[in-house]
């Protein structure tokens, strides 16, 4: 027997559902929380008049984009009170969405972070405006604002976030070659090795929520990080021993990082920022089991821009 095929309604929602995570997930900086907002999305369209929708793809952006508005302020709260230094959820990404300089940077775990400083308003906007190149007008529906003051958030936020941007992105095979040579440095002890690697004034940020015990301040410093990694080869992790932990080189968050996994779960996820002579500026370590679901669910993302 054949599969009957999706209502129209569906099939339109579907062609669109990547786009919507994307927006949801770049406002947000959480995986649950987008999905949660994609959802939220195809009950409003389910319920929508579809007949007089003249342009589904911005009429979904703007459902999406005005409930991940909404969801980012009702948590603001939480993370303003979060044990610990707060980093974004870590997500598997695709090949295409490396592919895509602009894409691969404006999902980045760095980018994420410095996102994460803006307002609700400002950060919705500066994701539809400045990653996805939606009209000043189509933000201004999205977020309930007049066109003056989308364009005046435009302005804070693109001002606040090129002042605190990363200046270089590596292109994939310095990746690469900078966190494999990483890697093998850290699981061999080698600290002169990772202090060639590491940048003078590295910053190692860690995120365990309170559940996982971390670094409660951001690390600086090349000799303090590097003598914080060169023990993962010798110093039992969460209970688990270096034997018993497995190491796999994966895309994420549009880069390449490191998934850490023993005792039947992820345990960690650590992702590098990369300066133009190849010296590793920032180092990004999620620890916290509630940020790592969308790793270990094993799925990759397709967080393109269209």
């Amino acid at each position: 027997m054949t599969k009957p095929s999706p209502e129209p309604d569906q099939q339109v929602f579907n062609q669109h559902r990547n786009l919507l995570f994307s927006v949801a997930y770049r406002i947000l900086g959480t995986a649950a929380d987008a999905e949660d907002a994609v959802q939220d999305a195809w009950i409003k369209w389910s319920a929508a008049d579809r007949a007089q929708v003249a342009e589904p793809k911005s009429y979904l952006t703007r459902i999406v984009s005005n409930v991940a508005l909404e969801r980012l302020r009702s948590t603001r709260y939480q993370r303003e009170t979060y044990v610990g230094p707060w980093l974004p959820e870590p997500i598997l990404t695709s090949s295409d969405t490396a592919d895509s300089v602009t894409a691969a940077e404006s999902v980045s775990m760095a980018m994420l972070v410095v996102l994460e400083t803006l307002s609700p308003l400002e950060r919705a906007v500066f994701v539809l405006k400045e990653v996805f190149g939606f009209s000043y007008a189509e933000i201004a529906a999205a977020v309930e604002r007049s066109e003056a003051a989308v364009r005046q958030a435009t302005h804070r936020a693109r001002e606040h976030v090129q002042a605190r941007r990363p200046r270089f992105s590596a292109d994939k095979a310095q990746q690469r070659a900078v966190t494999e040579r990483f890697f093998a440095a850290a699981t061999g002890g080698d600290l002169n090795g990772l202090m060639e690697l590491l940048s003078p004034d590295v910053t190692l940020w860690t995120d365990g929520g309170g559940k996982v015990r971390q670094a409660m301040r951001p690390v600086v410093g090349a000799s303090t990080v590097a003598t914080w990694f060169a023990a993962i080869g010798s110093v039992s992790y969460q209970g688990i021993e270096p034997a018993d932990m497995s190491v796999e080189l994966v895309e994420i968050n549009g880069g390449l990082g490191l998934v850490f996994r023993g005792a039947g779960r992820v345990v960690a996820t650590v992702t590098f920022g990369i300066d133009a002579d190849g010296r590793i500026t920032t180092i990004h370590n999620v620890a916290n089991p509630d940020k790592l679901r969308a790793i270990a669910d094993g799925a990759a993302h397709d967080v393109g821009t269209r």
